[in-house]
């Protein structure tokens, strides 16, 4: 029995150009998930959509703004539809919903209406509108490009379609690479073998997978070459097959090194390209592969780019924060840049170049 929550007759709003009405929840074991400790679910609410919610018995007001009631009027009623489907509503899939349902950001994206990516874990929905445009192009394009800021998603989305891939049996393997270059540091000769070599830089790639499939699983097909994971060294005169390749930290790629990966495609393969532009570790006056690249192919019929800002991040708020503050610094860098190059007009010359 579903207990989806009505609406209720709208009360007469307090101001002009306001809006207020009521929804009605029937299943108190779920209200209380609904609301968080203390209320703070709605009191988070409250401060990112600009609207007044007060709960009553098994009913919440909300108020304010005709649209934004509107907004907070799905945010809920999206968040109930999780609670009867026994899935979790906590401070990650409520920070999810309120990007997901801002109006003003991406009316196209009702909650009720999102894309998602099948695994037997589970089913892996967006938490941002970046994320949704992200997944769509998964589904539709045979090479994309994610690129954005870090804890956007695009590695952990990527991972996820090619693992619901494999388990569909519509891709016969995964190939997961990633340049071998230092952030910024000089580590040395690494002991061990060439895999206990390699493995540091690939480690955000296994733990994906370890989301995605049981540890067993991940084991028994890297034994039998179903998930392969290695450096883009390795690339070199392959064709690839069959199967779901994914570039992460592509951004560290030289423009030679691009080209090679995405000459490598082949029959019945899908590509994604993974990478932030503002993180490049490439030494001073190497451009990144993954700027030229998409200087050179976007728009090309069958390649979707997608490019993640800083209201896509999905990390800790403060993460957002910090992605912001330093696009704010480069922004303002950038200007004050343009105008030292700016020509200067001398006071004893007049507009027309005669002095």
């Amino acid at each position: 029995m579903t207990h989806l929550a009505a609406p209720l007759a709208p009360t007469a709003p307090a101001a002009s150009g306001g809006k207020a009405m009521t929804l009605q929840f029937n299943d108190n074991t779920l209200l209380p998930l609904l609301l968080g400790d203390h209320d703070r679910h709605l009191v988070r609410i409250e401060q990112a959509l600009g609207v007044r919610l007060s709960c009553r018995g098994n009913r919440i007001a909300i108020a304010g703004d005709a649209a934004r009631v509107n907004v907070a009027q799905e945010l809920l009623q999206g968040l109930w539809r999780r609670l009867e489907r026994g899935e979790s509503v906590g401070r990650p899939e409520i920070e999810a919903a309120i990007r997901l349902a801002d109006a003003e950001n991406d009316p196209r994206l009702p909650l009720s209406d999102l894309p998602a990516i099948r695994t037997r874990r589970g089913a892996v929905g967006p938490r941002s509108p970046g994320q949704a445009a992200y997944m769509e192009a998964l589904a539709q394009h045979e090479m994309v490009f994610g690129v954005g800021p870090a804890g956007t998603g695009k590695t952990y989305l990527a991972v996820a379609q090619a693992v619901a891939m494999l388990q569909a049996g519509k891709v016969d393997r995964i190939v997961l690479s990633r340049p071998a270059v230092e952030a910024g540091e000089r580590l040395g000769f690494l002991p061990g073998d060439m895999k206990e070599k390699i493995d540091p830089y690939l480690r955000p790639l296994y733990d994906a997978l370890h989301d995605m499939m049981p540890a067993d699983q991940v084991i028994r097909r890297m034994t039998n070459g179903e998930i392969e994971v290695a450096p883009l060294a390795f690339m070199r005169g392959r064709t690839l097959a069959h199967c779901y390749a994914i570039l992460d930290e592509a951004q560290n790629t030289t423009a030679m090194q691009m080209k090679m990966f995405l000459t490598r495609m082949g029959e019945g393969t899908r590509m994604v390209i993974t990478g932030d532009l503002s993180q490049v570790d490439l030494p001073t006056g190497v451009r990144s592969g993954l700027g030229d690249a998409l200087d050179t192919v976007e728009g090309i019929q069958g390649i979707g780019v997608v490019r993640f800002g800083q209201r896509d991040v999905v990390r800790h708020p403060l993460v957002a924060a910090i992605v912001g503050a330093y696009d704010q610094r480069d922004a303002a860098k950038g200007e004050a840049r343009r105008e030292r190059e700016r020509p200067q007009t001398s006071e004893y010359e007049n507009t027309d170049g005669t002095s």
